[in-house]
């Protein structure tokens, strides 16, 4: 089955998303625009809903699939909760369709410490979102 083609990392870029999050002043508008990007990351369809897409260690549901399209990493992501989908569309904005060279290289780290975001989630977010990426960059090395 083709996987859902989204923004993220494309149209949608790690730049686009410091630059507007660098316009908010205080975190209520950041989560506001953070909900607003899961709002563009498509569904993923209900028949890929299962344990094998399924990632451990996320309070809520969230669902992770990819693909190698010429060399580069293709990935599908879903959650049940809004504001995961925008952390979701956040971290996609680093992985996808990038090589699996170029996503094991991307400083995810970095990434979150430049717009303060670990320390703005709920512990289990922070651990969930630590999860996704450590799904994503096992399904880059292979």
């Amino acid at each position: 089955m083709a996987l859902t083609p989204n923004p993220f990392g494309t149209d949608i870029t790690v730049e686009d998303v410091l630059d507007t999050l660098g316009f908010f002043d205080d975190w209520e508008e950041r989560y506001k625009y953070i909900i607003d990007l899961g709002k563009q990351l498509p569904a993923m369809p209900e028949e890929k809903k299962t344990e094998q897409y399924l990632i451990r260690g996320c309070q809520s549901q969230v669902w992770i699939d990819s693909t190698i399209v010429d060399g580069k990493l293709v990935l599908e992501a879903d959650s049940d909760a809004q504001i995961v989908k925008g952390l979701l569309g956040m971290v996609l904005t680093a992985y996808n369709g990038k090589t699996p060279a170029d996503a094991l290289a991307f400083d995810i780290e970095g990434y979150f410490a430049e717009i303060d975001l670990i320390k703005h989630l709920s512990p289990t977010r922070g651990n969930g979102i630590r999860a996704m990426v450590q799904r994503i960059r096992e399904l880059a090395a292979g």
